[in-house]
């Protein structure tokens, strides 16, 4: 599994910070499932955009489930909890976001982001092909990178499950080469046309 690199897609970070946080700080809980969490930048890309976006309270109320599937390496849930990474990661961030939630670490090169983005992502092995969701009630489900690896049959049963698994009125983000397949279009909303964002009916 390779690495990848933080706030890779800025136009779907930027959809969720002016579309999905509006409507989730008022929830009691926020909860948000990143599915094929790789490494770790992109679940920590997406706490880093909450924690600039929610008040100190709101940000305490904040968790992010990462969930992925190697069957080659062991490692990345190791990283993920370690939160140290590769200057080539962290170069892409906004030099003010940057040095506000990471600070250099002892290995040359190398990052450590601030422990309160660490402490509200967990990590945890999943297999999206058992249609077994990891929790329920999420305000958010980020999904990239994944469903384009499946069969159609595949893909459509995923959208299903993560549907189920939404509160009422959550939000969907999916890659930008995926459409959302004719057999779960009347599940959702789309937000916004130039984004994968859609808000469950």
């Amino acid at each position: 599994m390779a690495f990848t690199y933080f706030f890779r897609d800025l136009t779907a970070l930027n959809a969720i910070k002016d579309h999905v946080i509006p409507e989730l700080r008022k929830n009691r809980h926020i909860n948000v499932w990143d599915a094929g969490c790789a490494m770790g930048p992109e679940p920590y890309s997406l706490a880093i955009i909450f924690k600039e976006n929610l008040g100190y309270y709101e940000f305490k109320r904040f968790k992010i489930c990462a969930t992925d599937l190697d069957e080659e390496s062991q490692e990345f849930g190791k990283i993920i909890a370690a939160g140290i990474y590769p200057e080539e990661s962290v170069k892409r961030i906004p030099r003010d976001i940057f040095k506000k939630h990471f600070s250099p670490n002892n290995k040359p090169g190398h990052f450590k982001i601030a422990d309160e983005i660490i402490q509200c992502v967990s990590f945890q092995k999943h297999d999206l092909r058992s249609l077994r969701p990891v929790g329920d009630k999420f305000g958010l489900i980020v999904c990239k990178n994944v469903l384009l690896h499946l069969q159609e049959s595949e893909r459509i049963d995923v959208i299903r499950m993560f549907h189920k698994c939404l509160a009422a009125a959550g939000f969907f983000v999916t890659e930008q080469t995926q459409k959302m397949p004719e057999k779960t279009a009347h599940l959702f909303r789309r937000v916004i046309p130039n984004v994968q964002l859609f808000q469950k009916v």
